[in-house]
């Protein structure tokens, strides 16, 4: 399961659509709706949320909205928060935005290098723009995160 902190314009087709369907199981995890992956780090941020159901709703809501605007449909019925303004925005650090660069970049290199060689430099240089949700703040990598 990844959830990018990254803003899903930097996400190509196959990455939105992954990212799609693994934030609707985050969503359900986080509803108590399944058993499995109820202890994965990537939803340690969420379920520190004062929501963790409008967190993952808005998140949800962040990449529907990418994806309308390349001309995709996602199912927003399936979001069971889907008002992105009551959550209180989640905190993430440079470093993470950094360090999910880097793994991008290094996925895109195999699945898609024509979108690697048009995105390296808008990437190059500075800190990669966050998803809605997030505000970017200074720091290392995240805790949670796992090497990859």
């Amino acid at each position: 399961m990844r959830l990018w902190s990254l803003h899903p314009r930097y996400l190509d087709q196959k990455g939105l659509v992954a990212c799609w369907r693994e934030s609707l199981l985050a969503q359900k995890v986080l509803a108590g709706a399944t058993k499995g992956y109820r202890n994965h780090p990537q939803l340690v941020r969420f379920r520190a949320a004062a929501d963790p159901g409008a967190a993952i709703g808005a998140y949800l809501v962040g990449l529907a909205e990418e994806a309308e605007g390349r001309g995709y449909r996602f199912n927003t019925a399936l979001v069971l928060s889907p008002e992105p303004a009551s959550a209180a925005p989640i905190l993430v650090t440079e470093g993470q935005l950094n360090f999910e660069r880097q793994h991008l970049l290094a996925k895109l290199a195999i699945r898609d290098p024509g979108r690697r060689h048009q995105l390296s430099p808008a990437l190059a240089g500075r800190v990669p723009d966050a998803h809605p949700l997030f505000r970017v703040i200074g720091g290392p990598v995240e805790d949670w995160e796992r090497a990859v």
